[in-house]
């Protein structure tokens, strides 16, 4: 880990590159992950490394939908799983969501590693993927868990590539994402997008589904109802181009 002193300016920033670092050499995490994780720390100092009012309102109906979902789900990938597997566990157990790991990157050593990783941090059952499920999609992540992501209403996806996303929304599931980029596929096709660093919206989110559990199925429904993806992400995009 980094022996930076916490007064360093880059001192979190840092502490998460550590993290991702500390993933692949525990197996979780791959290498190519390392080019996503910068390429969104990039985008993170561009937008202050805050949570802008954008990412708290598209948090506020991320919150409201996983609620009211009948059969949601949290899929984790290798960086997921190496930045913030205890916050996954705990909003998986507040909304009822099973846990399904699924990565880019064939290797089912890895899935499996990543699987005793979230086991480890708490979490009662993590699936696996196992059938090709997905259709319109060529590579490993057309793979899922026929009880998971295949029956889910309502998909968590912090980390996504496009294609997936895309896909999964043509199944007619809805489909929540962290996204750095407003630009991206993912962003542009998930039901909800989450412009903001996971770290920092992962605690957020489950803050806010403590609070909207008291909420009614009507105010909740509401919520989603005023919610408008594409202003997010063009508010998002104004805050990057600044």
């Amino acid at each position: 880990m980094t022996d930076a002193p916490k007064s360093h300016p880059r001192y979190l920033s840092l502490i998460v590159r550590d993290k991702i670092v500390d993933g692949i050499r525990k197996g979780i995490t791959s290498e190519h992950g390392l080019i996503a994780h910068g390429r969104g720390e990039a985008l993170d100092y561009i937008l202050g490394e805050k949570t802008h009012d954008f990412a708290k309102k598209a948090i506020e109906t991320a919150a409201a939908m996983l609620l009211l979902a009948k059969k949601p789900i949290i899929s984790v990938n290798g960086n997921a799983a190496a930045l913030v597997p205890k916050e996954l566990i705990k909003l998986g157990k507040l909304v009822n969501a099973k846990l399904e790991v699924n990565i880019f990157h064939t290797s089912k050593k890895r899935e499996i590693k990543i699987q005793r990783h979230l086991l480890r941090n708490g979490a009662k059952q993590v699936l696996l993927p196992k059938k090709k499920l997905i259709p319109g999609i060529a590579h490993n992540r057309s793979r899922c868990n026929p009880e998971g992501i295949y029956k889910a209403d309502v998909v968590f996806v912090p980390l996504e590539d496009g294609d997936r996303c895309q896909a999964l929304r043509k199944m007619d599931k809805d489909v929540i994402t962290v996204d750095l980029n407003p630009m991206s596929r993912t962003s542009k096709t998930a039901s909800i997008t989450i412009v903001d660093n996971i770290i920092r919206a992962m605690p957020l989110l489950i803050d806010k589904t403590y609070e909207l559990r008291k909420e009614k199925k009507d105010q909740l429904e509401k919520v989603i109802k005023n919610y408008d993806n594409k202003k997010v992400l063009a508010d998002a995009l104004r805050a990057v181009k600044r």
